[in-house]
């Protein structure tokens, strides 16, 4: 049987003769299959080999991703049953029951569920990865996990009362529990996501995460509900948080290992109405960002590499939460990081190490504010130094006075663009000479999302016949139609003109004008060259600078 598969895959140039014998010499050397060791070997591609098999026994090859199982047939097995015998249960007519399988040879899992649930099983192949991945989907991360745990559980099927911590205990003495908060983990890493939500309602669990910016719900088994306080507790030790407190916020933070990469999880807990919140945000313990990776276009590289060469003065980063400000500033922090320089940085919190850097996280409990770290990091005597950010007029004064002494700041702004952060200054009460003498440049950046590069597609030509492209979704994007975010950028380089203006506390809507007067380029221009260009859509910069139609 296996000569007959790899001369199939021989005739159908998916195999040479020298990779067929060294596949057979390996799968009798380690008693296993030929198909296993082709794909695991990475010998044939999937589905090309499953298609010739599906041929092969006269059965019907499917794309999972383009079906959608009967509610039925879902019923028909349980999420531990699909799981274990790596099935998934298609259609459901009287009493036969359709499965997709990845491998047609192994018969026992047919014969098992025909046997055990009454039901005539037919066939139809299908790839392990869609297989797994439509478990997932229709019912729920780590649902095998919950059956298991509610079928090996003694106690009443009940939602388990937020209030009680007797039956929390045992639960948590289970490793089941603690195998369906690494499942969870997991696979919100695989997915990309930068943040995990578990959300309590009056009648519902709700898991989201977050990818790419953008809020998505995550499949979950509705028998979750019967588990989540000792989910949320396993959560609460991760991050060595108090589990018996449930009237108060929590903060805590945790590492993990995934694969071979470490993560910081930022953990906040948040009591509401019907039971506890918590946030999990997933960080790379270690990130080296290059410009080229920023989405600088060649202007704004110049711009930015000529502000890094400055002796002294502030360089400013404006913008909302979640717009990149931390990614951009630790890009030129790793630029500028020779052994010649001595970095500080004060922030709240430390997103990333940076091997090199002296980082302190402030710590409001024990008065550890930015004001009070910067009198402090200015005794250890840097060269540069960078200030997470900059909020009253406390820090703002002393950052000033420290870019007076000669040295180059970093730091950062809650502003709508970059004009406003020149006027927000003054309204924090800082004379306006010292904005103008000591400001290098305000930067406004804002985060777009990538286009797949797998599946974006020309749309219709525009009256002007250019060609845009536009999403479509596959399964590299989890069909979402984009890959990644990049940034788009405006510029405010602070000339004589626009320091007069700052001087004579003029307006952001003034100061504005005459930086683009003076060439500067806006987050929306600088978002339609990339529009042009192919990388993201026009709806996507629409979405993030709220231009007007």
């Amino acid at each position: 049987m296996s000569q007959r598969i790899g001369e199939m895959l021989i005739e159908n140039g998916l195999l040479t003769g020298a990779g067929l014998a060294e596949a057979l010499a390996s799968a009798r050397a380690q008693n296993e299959p030929l198909i296993r060791i082709l794909l695991r070997e990475g010998r044939v591609p999937e589905e090309p080999l499953l298609r010739l098999l599906a041929e092969q026994h006269h059965l019907p090859f499917a794309r999972l991703r383009e079906c959608e199982p009967e509610p039925a047939a879902l019923k028909a097995l349980t999420a531990r049953q699909a799981a274990h015998y790596h099935v998934m249960p298609l259609r459901l007519s009287g009493t036969t029951l359709t499965l997709a399988v990845s491998n047609p040879f192994e018969l026992g899992a047919v014969e098992d569920i025909g046997t055990l649930q009454g039901y005539r099983v037919e066939r139809v192949v299908a790839c392990a990865g869609e297989i797994q991945e439509a478990i997932r989907r229709h019912y729920g991360v780590g649902a095998d996990t919950v059956d298991r745990i509610l079928e090996d559980s003694a106690g009443p099927a009940e939602a388990m009362p937020q209030e009680e911590s007797h039956d929390l205990e045992k639960a948590l003495s289970d490793a089941s529990v603690v195998n369906l908060v690494n499942q969870m983990l997991q696979q919100a890493i695989a997915e990309r996501a930068t943040d995990l939500h578990f959300e309590r309602y009056r009648d519902e669990i709700r898991v989201r995460r977050r990818v790419d910016g953008l809020l998505h719900d995550t499949p979950v088994p509705t028998a979750l509900g019967q588990l989540y306080p000792a989910i949320i507790a396993r959560i609460k030790l991760m991050g060595g948080l108090n589990i018996v407190e449930r009237r108060l916020p929590q903060d805590g933070r945790a590492r993990v290992r995934i694969g071979a990469r470490d993560y910081d999880l930022r953990i906040s807990v948040m009591p509401t109405l019907h039971g506890e919140n918590v946030v999990v945000r997933i960080l790379p313990t270690h990130l080296m960002i290059r410009f080229e990776e920023l989405g600088l276009g060649p202007r704004h590289r110049d711009l930015l590499e000529t502000l890094l060469r400055q002796p002294h003065g502030i360089i400013f980063v404006t913008g909302p939460t979640g717009s990149g400000k931390s990614t951009t500033l630790y890009a030129c922090l790793n630029r500028l990081n020779t052994s010649e320089r001595k970095i500080v940085t004060i922030e709240d919190p430390v997103e990333y190490e940076l091997k090199g850097v002296t980082q302190t996280p402030v710590q409001p409990r024990i008065d550890l504010t930015f004001a009070r770290a910067l009198r402090g990091m200015l005794r250890h005597d840097p060269d540069i130094m960078m200030v997470g950010e900059v909020r009253d007029r406390e820090t703002a004064e002393i950052t000033i006075q420290t870019a007076l002494t000669g040295h180059l700041v970093f730091s950062t702004l809650h502003t709508n663009d970059a004009a406003a952060a020149a006027v927000r200054l003054i309204d924090m009460g800082i004379d306006p000479y010292l904005v103008a003498s000591t400001v290098r440049a305000f930067i406004a950046q804002r985060l777009v999302r990538v286009l797949c590069p797998a599946c974006k597609e020309p749309a219709p030509a525009d009256v002007q016949g250019r060609i845009f492209y536009r999403a479509r979704g596959c399964s590299h994007c989890s069909q979402t139609g984009f890959f990644g975010r990049v940034a788009i950028y405006e510029f405010m380089m602070v000339s004589r003109s626009i320091q007069e203006l700052i001087l004579h506390k003029a307006s952001a809507p003034q100061v504005r004008d005459q930086a683009i007067a003076q060439g500067m380029v806006t987050l929306a221009d600088d978002g339609w060259e990339k529009v042009a260009a192919g990388i993201t859509t026009a709806e996507e910069v629409l979405r993030v600078t709220q231009l007007p139609d």
